[in-house]
């Protein structure tokens, strides 16, 4: 069933399953809850409140807002924790949601107790020359990307997906249907411009403020980065000592929570029990 947080005169849509420490789970730009239709219950079996939200401008939130960067997102976060009783929550975070969950770690420390960043895009990026070059996915996808940015065609933004998900879901072919639709609605594509416009500085600036564990999960074949384990490891090298892991999953993608889900939870689960351990 999904609820809504009513903030101001927009609103959070999203929805809470199972009993227990609770678990929230953020995905990327241009999606919704709904990519983690395969992670949310396996969480709630191990014994977790899961909450999965749309990002504002995403799935059934509202449109709208005055802002779509990380820093926004991350106040969402924030009060969706405190929403939902206050914590301490641990929170999944894919993509821009990862940025976002690391602000809001660092500005709620008392509510966030771990955190785990998805193919996260958390820190300040530089454009590698070589990188494009040698690397076809990578280059591919900065050009699928890029078209979205700029002309905000669905039609770009379906070729990106196809690339970033290597591996692909039984449910693909409808998968994709529903995103396109969503994305077709007015103001949706808007909304995915304005994120993917936003610079991941805000939350680079905070990853020395994190005080909680960090689980970066990257793909092998994520085509957002020429090297994603490169990527993942600079993002460990950025929070202070020893709070931070890096795992790869070989072949994964930019959503492997989707794509290879088995596979993230067999890595979530142990985190979980570690940092937010059940009664």
């Amino acid at each position: 069933m999904t609820d809504y947080l009513h903030l101001g005169d927009h609103r959070l849509a999203h929805d809470v399953v199972g009993q227990g420490p609770l678990v929230v789970l953020a995905h990327g730009m241009g999606d919704s809850r709904h990519s983690y239709r395969f992670v949310a219950p396996a969480l709630v079996e191990a014994g977790y409140r899961v909450a999965s939200v749309d990002l504002r401008g995403c799935g059934e939130s509202s449109l709208g807002w005055d802002g779509y960067s990380r820093t926004d997102i991350a106040g969402d976060l924030v009060a969706l924790v405190r929403h939902l009783g206050g914590g301490p929550a641990v929170i999944v975070g894919q993509s821009i949601s990862g940025g976002a969950a690391t602000i809001a770690a660092a500005t709620a420390p008392e509510l966030v107790a771990g955190l785990v960043e998805l193919a996260p895009f958390t820190r300040a990026q530089s454009f590698p020359v070589g990188g494009f070059l040698r690397v076809r996915r990578y280059r591919r996808g900065t050009l699928h990307l890029g078209r979205t940015l700029l002309t905000g065609s669905r039609a770009s933004w379906r070729k990106y997906l196809d690339l970033a998900y290597p591996a692909k879901p039984a449910d693909w072919d409808a998968e994709l249907a529903r995103i396109d639709a969503t994305l077709a609605e007015p103001g949706r594509m808007k909304a995915l411009q304005a994120m993917a416009r936003s610079k991941p500085t805000d939350a680079g600036a905070r990853l020395a403020d994190v005080r909680c564990p960090v689980l970066v999960v990257e793909g092998s074949a994520d085509p957002d980065w020429a090297d994603p384990r490169a990527e993942g490891q600079r993002i460990i090298d950025d929070l202070p000592d020893g709070l931070g892991e890096l795992t790869v999953l070989e072949g994964a993608g930019h959503y492997p929570h989707a794509e290879v889900p088995d596979q993230v939870v067999a890595v979530t689960l142990p985190f979980l029990a570690r940092v937010l351990p059940r009664a």
